[in-house]
């Protein structure tokens, strides 16, 4: 099953006639720098687990504003995109800390944010570019899910995928890369792409056996332009049950700076979470 969403609400900052531009909106948020240190509220800290320690890959932790040690709160688990730049403005570093999503979706406040590595072993760094190690990096995931909810009061219940391009991709490819990666999730946002003949290591019957792995759970696959067409087309000719939303961007950039901007499309995203997570939002 599958639905179209319509933007919901009312922006001050958007006008109906907007440019295709994104750079023409100016930013309501900014995310908060990376920064060595212990996590507390409000901060975005540099982490790695002890097997990783003297390495160079690492996680971003953000706890949010309203964050107490006593709490729960739902995930937002982030993939960024690969290291790229289309234009003098739409740059993607290919890192952690490069990532925008999940504090745009979240304000900062509510949710815990983590942005994950692809894990280079060979390099023994994070892979600026595509999976690096396919098993190590699904490894990596799988053990940042569990220590977050452990010690940063994560709800194992309320754990979100999202991503940017390569991050979109990477929803599937390594988020449903298993039966126990899979379980984790309660939803998906990917942005960009999602799956299809675009990525290193891709075949269709593959493609289909991580699809049916989502067990129909919630999947919001937001592109801008004509890309959720090719994207839909894919994904539903794949025959597999999904409970999937396209949500379509107004802007020519292939980039995802949009959710940091006051814009109809974020609001609609973010009434989608709280639906997909029954929050009271």
């Amino acid at each position: 099953m599958s639905w179209m969403l319509v933007c919901v609400g009312r922006s001050q900052n958007v006008n109906v006639m907007r440019s295709s531009d994104l750079h023409s909106i100016v930013p309501d948020l900014t995310v908060p720098t990376m920064v060595a240190g212990e996590p507390k509220a409000g901060r975005r800290v540099k982490q790695q687990w002890s097997e990783y320690q003297g390495t160079g890959v690492y996680h971003v932790l953000y706890l949010p504003v309203n964050w107490k040690p006593d709490k729960k709160y739902p995930v937002i688990f982030e993939y960024a995109g690969n290291k790229y730049q289309s234009g003098p403005l739409d740059i993607s570093t290919g890192k952690v800390e490069g990532s925008q999503l999940g504090y745009g979706l979240s304000a900062g406040s509510n949710f815990v944010w983590v942005c994950l590595p692809f894990v280079d072993k060979k390099a023994k760094a994070n892979s600026d570019n595509w999976w690096g190690d396919i098993d190590a990096t699904v490894e990596y995931c799988k053990i940042s899910a569990r220590r977050i909810c452990d010690r940063f009061g994560g709800d194992s219940s309320r754990l979100v995928l999202c991503g940017f391009s390569r991050g979109a991709m990477a929803c599937g490819f390594i988020g449903l890369h298993d039966d126990e990666i899979a379980s984790l999730w309660r939803a998906m946002i990917p942005y960009g792409v999602f799956d299809g003949p675009v990525y290193p290591g891709f075949d269709r019957a593959s493609s289909i056996a991580r699809l049916s792995r989502f067990k129909g759970k919630p999947l919001l696959i937001v592109c801008e332009g004509l890309r959720n067409k090719e994207t839909r087309a894919y994904v539903e000719g794949c025959g597999v049950p999904l409970s999937v939303t396209y949500l379509d961007l107004p802007f020519t950039n292939h980039n995802d700076a949009w959710a940091l901007r006051d814009i109809p499309e974020r609001q609609t995203v973010r009434w989608w979470l709280g639906k997909a997570l029954a929050l009271d939002r």
